[in-house]
């Protein structure tokens, strides 16, 4: 046999094995195709390459001159905002000396106070702000929606304390109060439970509709034993979470930029999209589906904070009906497959009324969870399911467990809290004031927008119930300043800025007007400090070519 007959004989051989092997990975690959294709194209969407990208891109910090003409304006222009800055830097400064000072002292050991006092604002303004619109946010009482710092200035709160002040502050310091005298008799005993423990579990599941649930100490907690509890019943792997959504800083739920792990059993798609659908319709491996409502806001859009506000390109507005439409369709397929479908309520929780998002948007999940307000003003998470969810053990199988506790779930000052509060959201009135507050506050934005508007100032409102971002309309890179002015106004925000601002339901008409006035003001005073003046950088795609410029060094 010569080798070229060989050679020849196999050839057909050769070619069917090509094409075995080609079917048996092709489902692969088109399953892989599909991922590619859920993604969200941005780097949001995609984040290993998010994460290099971070890595390499280095460190840029404008010096004072550079600082006030990033985009390139003219003298007269560059001269305005440099007398702006120069007043508001004495302002604050001499008013709020207490508070920065305890601030300052603080921030060598707090960790938390270095990272949010460099990342307020986009990295290469960072290091001027900090020393010249230096902030103090060390508060010694609160009133309502009204907070004292050090140096006994008042501002209005617009922070919601993260989500947690739902009914305004003197609400909550009655909870804690309260609440201690309801278990004073207990104490700190932990690893019992006292008997507020049973009607609290009672009202919660009655609210939620569900058979059982679980006590933690925060809301990145409970969504991590919700995925746990997922992948156990289901014997898969991987979580998915729709691009932009927050569920807590832990790794897996937190892929990209700020996690120092890749997160490889996390599909992040695109959030509304029918591509996500297909994925979640093919894939073997999905044991749970993230969903946080918030993102009804800003779907596909990280969590806005004014640090990354390099233009104006940020948006958001809201439109009920079709997130409750996606919500469904989420819930049909993740029926059909199995999978389990989280709604993460910490955040949102009893805003949208005392039945949270699931009887908002009429959509039931498998597994909910709580935290935030329900703690009455002190630290919880909460994990609600059917109780084929909930197991944490097999009879059958008595190894085969799925193992979670605290030492502080259930601390008796935390029932006691949480039983003020719930207390509260039985009350008709408290349940009043919950269910007309997207109408109320749909007006207060469009009042606030009609406003804005009429001065023609580049600033716009967007709200999801009683959750609100700013937005702007003009291209600038010096959007993330008006957080300043909005502090010289006394309103107090949080370190995201302008990105969130959270309404209390102690909030009269009559308080709104003044957040209004005070929030004109402070745009006002933005728009004559030149801040919103960039003739040289017309768009938002200019201003985007400079920054991908400055980042190649090809630009001082």
């Amino acid at each position: 046999m010569s080798t070229t007959f060989f050679t020849f004989d196999l050839l057909p051989v050769a070619a069917a094995a090509a094409g075995l092997v080609a079917l048996y990975y092709a489902p692969t690959g088109w399953r892989r195709l599909q991922l590619s294709r859920a993604k969200h194209p941005s780097l949001a969407g995609h984040s290993r390459m998010a994460v290099r990208l971070a890595r390499l891109m280095p460190t840029q910090r404008f010096d004072d001159g550079r600082f006030f003409n990033a985009d390139d304006a003219p003298d007269t222009i560059v001269a305005t905002r440099r007398a702006s800055f120069a007043a508001l830097s004495r302002t604050l400064k001499s008013r709020h000396a207490r508070s920065i000072a305890a601030t300052q002292a603080m921030k060598p050991s707090l960790p938390d106070l270095q990272f949010t006092s460099s990342y307020r604002v986009p990295p290469p303004f960072s290091p001027l702000v900090q020393r010249e619109l230096p902030l103090g946010p060390v508060m010694v009482a609160s009133d309502g929606h009204w907070l004292t710092d050090l140096d006994g200035e008042r501002f209005i709160d617009l922070a919601g304390s993260y989500g947690v002040n739902l009914f305004g502050y003197a609400f909550y310091q009655r909870c804690i109060a309260e609440g201690a005298r309801r278990v004073e008799a207990l104490g700190p005993v932990l690893g019992v439970y006292h008997p507020l423990v049973e009607d609290n579990v009672r009202r919660i599941l009655g609210h939620a509709r569900m058979d059982q649930l679980s006590f933690h100490m925060s809301g990145t907690e409970a969504v991590m034993q919700a995925v746990r509890l997922a992948r156990y019943h289901t014997g898969r792997t991987h979580l998915v979470r729709f691009c932009g959504a927050y569920h807590g800083w832990w790794d897996e739920a937190q892929p990209g930029p700020g996690n120092p792990l890749p997160a490889e059993r996390t599909y992040t798609l695109r959030d509304m999209h029918a591509r996500s659908l297909q994925v979640l319709r093919t894939r073997r491996d999905i044991a749970c589906v993230l969903v946080n409502p918030l993102q009804a806001l800003h779907p596909n859009k990280p969590a806005p904070g004014d640090g990354s506000l390099v233009d104006s390109s940020r948006r958001a507005s809201y439109d009920k009906a079709a997130y409750a439409a996606w919500l469904r369709e989420l819930r049909e397929v993740c029926t059909e497959r199995g999978i389990a479908l989280i709604f993460d309520e910490v955040f949102m929780g009893f805003r949208l009324g005392a039945g949270g998002a699931q009887a908002y948007f009429g959509v039931q999940a498998d597994l909910v969870t709580y935290g935030k307000t329900l703690g009455g003003g002190l630290p919880v998470g909460v994990v609600c399911g059917r109780a084929a969810w909930m197991k944490r053990y097999r009879d059958e199988r008595p190894a085969d467990i799925c193992f979670a506790r605290g030492t502080f779930n259930t601390h008796p000052h935390v029932m006691g809290a949480m039983s003020v509060f719930l207390d509260a959201l039985e009350d008709p009135e408290r349940l009043r004031q919950i269910d007309e507050q997207e109408t109320q506050q749909d007006a207060r934005r469009e009042r606030l927008n009609a406003a804005l508007e009429a001065e023609q100032l580049p600033l716009r409102a967007a709200n999801m119930s009683s959750v609100w971002t700013l937005y702007y309309t003009e291209p600038s890179r010096y959007n993330w300043m008006l957080q300043y002015y909005l502090r010289e106004q006394g309103l107090a925000l949080s370190w995201v800025g302008t990105g969130r601002m959270i309404f209390s339901l102690d909030f009269s008409d009559a308080d709104f007007d003044e957040v209004q006035r005070r929030i004109l003001a402070a745009a006002r005073a933005m728009r004559d400090g030149g801040w919103w003046s960039s003739p040289a950088l017309p768009s938002n795609r200019a201003i985007k070519r400079r920054l991908l410029m400055e980042t190649l060094g090809l630009r001082g």
